[in-house]
């Protein structure tokens, strides 16, 4: 009986799929489009490439967000931002800095006027995955590290509903060994290192979203909190696991280890007083 239930729960912790892991799962490398910029001030990109999903970090300098339906937002090296799409909006060195340069789909960079210099090294602040140097950049230029996320299915959507237009952390709070690890990977020219960088990118992800829900004031959903609650999140992970079995309160308080009560109470705290 005892070997039952433990391979029950067993199954219930590493099988089930909860909100960040839906929202990640299927989009790693595959949809993930790490670049890198360095910024000589003063300077400021319009970002119309239509993603869901972004994330930007300073390893130098600063860079503000100006989402232009929100207030502007500072993020300072070491800070990390998430921005959600697929409406544009400017990353600068000043919000008063009027952008030269329009970043479309695929990083691909245009000026104003619609002429694709993506290739010109003379006008794109582009550098490559494997670099650069720390000696190569300019004095008071900025570094910004980002991807951006093509993000589908109804829980990343619902995910992504309960984000402000941009979550940004500060360093104290974001600050961890997948950041600091980042900033010392773009630095660097060794084999499999895109590799490398695309899953460092997805860990901060999930990091950074953790971070942001774990706030009281990020007035997380009852359902993203419900899955990491012991009672309801098995429940809830099961339903996911096997949609077609026509669940009953009884099969899945069951299965959880409690009673039809206890399990209904606890899923109306969660999940029915919130959003």
């Amino acid at each position: 009986m005892f070997g039952g239930r433990g391979r029950m729960s067993e199954r219930l912790r590493s099988g089930g799929v909860d909100a960040l892991a839906d929202l990640l799962d299927g989009v790693r490398a595959r949809s993930a489009a790490f670049c890198q910029v360095v910024l000589d001030p003063p300077w400021a990109m319009r970002i119309a490439d239509g993603a869901p999903l972004a994330l930007a970090i300073p390893l130098r300098g600063h860079a503000w967000l100006v989402p232009g339906d929100v207030d502007p937002v500072l993020i300072r090296t070491g800070d990390v931002a998430v921005i959600k799409g697929p409406r544009h909006y400017v990353v600068a060195d000043d919000p008063g800095t009027r952008p030269t340069t329009v970043v479309r789909p695929g990083n691909r960079l245009m000026t104003l006027d619609g002429v694709d210099i993506t290739a010109d090294q003379r006008l794109s602040p582009f550098t490559s995955a494997l670099g650069p140097q720390p000696g190569d950049v300019p004095d008071g230029a900025a570094i910004i590290a980002s991807g951006t996320y093509q993000v589908t299915g109804d829980v990343s959507g619902r995910l992504l509903a309960a984000l402000p237009r941009v979550a940004a952390l500060p360093r104290e709070q974001a600050r961890s060994p997948i950041t600091d690890l980042l900033a010392a990977e773009v630095t660097r020219s060794e084999p499999g290192q895109q590799v490398v960088l695309d899953r460092l990118l997805d860990l901060a992800l999930i990091a950074t979203l953790r971070a942001w829900f774990a706030r009281p004031e990020a007035d997380a959903p009852g359902w993203y909190l419900a899955h990491g609650d012991p009672l309801v999140g098995p429940a809830l992970r099961m339903i996911h696991d096997d949609p077609a079995r026509p669940w009953t309160v009884a099969a899945l308080a069951a299965a959880a280890g409690a009673s039809r009560a206890a399990l209904a109470r606890r899923f109306t705290a969660l999940v029915g007083s919130r959003r």
